[in-house]
């Protein structure tokens, strides 16, 4: 007899970035397993040194780092964690990113633009990554630019229980903000048994980058709408997207996101909105300024924890989702 036997056993190790450690400590209390301890700092010239301190060797590794601000700091930081879990002989390495960063730079609107989606997920190749899993891509067509698996999750299932047991659902109105969600307004439809409107943007020609009309195509008048986005930067679409409701006759708005990015003018336009509700997961962490009796943040992490579940046990993470259709 040649070679050596071994028991074969697989072993899990969850690691985590500094971006958005309340995140991954509830991901790993879901999972029951300790984070694995890592030294990671920033030295004086912003270089980023990061050391794990329990051998990866032969382990199926899963590296969370949710890209916020300050977001090119967080992403390389990824990076440089994934080279390290490379080098140190990791079986594999799965790069769970709640928030992908720069995903909506996806294609070319014009020449001699960058399609920067598709370059993170060339780096995150580059620097070892084997697998991807997010949460709810701006745009599916993500999922094509990385050279292996991606589980791509949603929070739908998640945000669309929470309105649908506070509404009358004899009200509820789903409300796409622009043509661009109207497939997952459509799932939003089908789950809550709603009907759907939409919000469609006019430009003003003489006007660059200014939307001038937001027309509502839909009933909505006397009606409960929820309006249901990705994702919510600097609020401005959408809070005009529910002026527009509002001027429609809508009797209530809440708007719903699985990404809260709320950056610059965000915490303004949120504080003086008169929509009743704003709902977002924790795919990132909360500015403290907008800590508001109307902001309410749902976890993700027991859909994240039982997607890593699935994938170490070679199980389906497409099953967690097929109630969706």
């Amino acid at each position: 007899m040649t070679g050596i036997k071994t028991t074969g056993e697989k072993k899990l190790m969850l690691f985590s970035g500094r971006a958005h450690p309340e995140l991954a400590e509830e991901v790993a209390h879901k999972l029951g397993v300790g984070l694995v301890p890592t030294k990671a700092f920033d030295f004086a010239n912003g270089e980023i040194y990061v050391r794990f301190q329990e051998s990866a060797r032969g382990a199926d590794c899963f590296l969370i780092q949710s890209h916020t601000a300050p977001i090119n700091k967080w992403i390389m930081e990824q990076l440089i964690m994934l080279d390290a879990l490379k080098r140190a002989s990791a079986r594999s390495i799965t790069v769970i990113v709640p928030f992908y960063g720069y995903a909506r730079q996806d294609k070319k609107h014009r020449g001699r633009e960058p399609i920067s989606a598709r370059l993170v997920a060339d780096l995150m190749k580059a620097a070892g990554a084997d697998r991807i899993l997010t949460v709810d891509l701006h745009t599916d067509q993500i999922q094509g630019f990385f050279d292996g698996p991606v589980d791509h999750l949603f929070a739908l299932p998640i945000l669309a229980d929470y309105v649908g047991a506070k509404v009358d659902r004899s009200k509820l109105t789903v409300v796409s903000p622009d043509a661009g969600r109207v497939r997952v307004a459509d799932r939003w439809c089908d789950r809550l048994d709603a009907p759907l409107a939409i919000v469609h943007k006019r430009r003003d020609k003489d006007v660059p980058n200014q939307v001038s009309v937001h027309e509502v195509v839909g009933n909505v008048e006397g009606r409960v709408c929820v309006l249901v986005d990705d994702m919510i930067d600097t609020g401005g679409t959408i809070c005009a997207a529910a002026d527009a409701l509002f001027a429609h006759g809508a009797e209530d708005v809440i708007v719903t996101a699985t990404h809260g990015v709320l950056s610059g003018p965000a915490a303004d336009r949120l504080k003086n909105s008169k929509v009743s509700e704003f709902v977002f997961t924790d795919t990132l962490p909360t500015p403290g300024e907008l800590e508001l009796d109307k902001i309410t943040v749902l976890s993700i992490a027991p859909t994240i924890a039982r997607a890593v579940r699935e994938v170490f046990e070679d199980g389906s993470v497409t099953s967690l989702f097929e109630e969706q259709g």
